[in-house]
């Protein structure tokens, strides 16, 4: 067979190019290709190589980026008989049956978070070990370029560039897992929301969950990190008020009776309609029920007051902004069939 034969009449169309350059030895099998004449052809100098245990890449010189992470997952998704059953949902849109398998392997740390487009971290071609969850029983090791990261359960995948990448929150864990400078973790806990990768919350309790949060460099990390997120939720709630129109607001302000005690502070108050706006940037740490009965608390003392309050995430405002706008709207067109609102001082916070 010359370098050029074709493998097979069985199609590889379905496969993009670098999925066609890097191949199991049980897929080559199924194509045609012995194990012995696979062998022979990753000989020293031969026409293709053996990248990864059971992974060959069908040429000569060193592997691609691409090539590199497809060969990382191939060899980590191999189960017990060649990566076949439960684990990572297949790539939607793949044709079944001849569909690559990555089953049980995602993509995380310094690769997924470049694949996310990321800025903080090394280029994909300057990562030397691709990091890719697999499921804790899973018996193959890390070797050459494919480290293993072992996780009592698989995050759900996205799907970037045909590959099967950890959540960005997940990543970013992954990442900072393997992180000393202080520096470097909070300049990328801070790219991490204000660029729009993930919420605060969700980076905070993937940090809980890999027992992170320990570390003095991380805490530190974390506190600029629920500012940067504080920060975003307020810029995203200003321009929902500008952007869909609605009434000016007096923002950030603290509430009293008059003569009386304090009442809470809020992030946005609509004094004759009675309205509040409060956002809702609590981490997700020991203290949340804490937090959160605190909150409950000043919502039913200013509800007895009266006063509607409209309690929005950041999550909400990042992906229903209109749907929040929507109930704002609704909050202040009703004010005109509620009893006026309780006399309050309104002071700056």
């Amino acid at each position: 067979m010359k370098n050029n034969t074709p493998l097979s009449p069985r199609p590889l169309r379905h496969l993009c190019d670098a999925q066609r350059r890097v191949l199991t030895t049980a897929q080559l099998r199924a194509h045609g290709v012995s194990s012995a004449e696979t062998n022979e052809r990753c000989r020293p100098g031969g026409p293709w190589q053996q990248v990864l245990p059971g992974v060959v890449m069908l040429h000569a010189g060193p592997p691609t980026t691409e090539e590199r992470l497809h060969a990382v997952l191939l060899y980590a998704g191999r189960g017990p008989r060649g990566g076949k059953g439960p684990g990572v949902p297949a790539q939607p849109g793949a044709e079944s049956p001849h569909r690559p398998v990555y089953t049980e392997a995602v993509v995380t740390g310094p690769a997924a978070l470049t694949l996310h487009g990321f800025t903080e971290g090394p280029a994909l071609f300057g990562v030397e070990r691709i990091d890719v969850l697999v499921p804790r029983s899973r018996r193959l090791r890390s070797t050459g370029c494919a480290r293993l990261l072992r996780t009592p359960a698989l995050p759900l995948p996205q799907y970037v560039a045909g590959l099967p990448v950890a959540p960005a929150a997940r990543a970013v864990a992954d990442t900072v897992a393997g992180m000393t400078d202080p520096d470097r973790v909070r300049r990328l806990l801070t790219e991490a929301v204000r660029d729009g990768h993930c919420e605060p919350a969700s980076v905070v309790r993937e940090l809980t969950q890999a027992r992170l949060l320990g570390l003095p460099h991380v805490v530190d990390a974390v506190d600029a990190l629920l500012a940067e997120g504080r920060g975003v939720a307020e810029d995203r709630l200003y321009r929902m008020v500008r952007d869909f129109g609605l009434p000016d607001p007096v923002w950030n302000v603290d509430l009293r009776l008059p003569g009386g005690p304090h009442l809470g502070g809020l992030d946005a108050y609509w004094p004759e309609e009675g309205v509040a706006v409060e956002l809702d940037t609590r981490a997700p740490r020991q203290d949340e029920d804490a937090l959160w009965a605190e909150y409950a608390r000043k919502r039913e003392t200013l509800e007895r007051l009266g006063i509607t309050v409209v309690h929005i995430t950041p999550h909400k405002l990042r992906e229903a902004v209109e749907q929040q706008a929507a109930v704002v709207r609704t909050a202040l067109m009703a004010a005109g069939d509620r009893d006026p609102a309780a006399y309050v001082v309104v002071l700056p916070r």
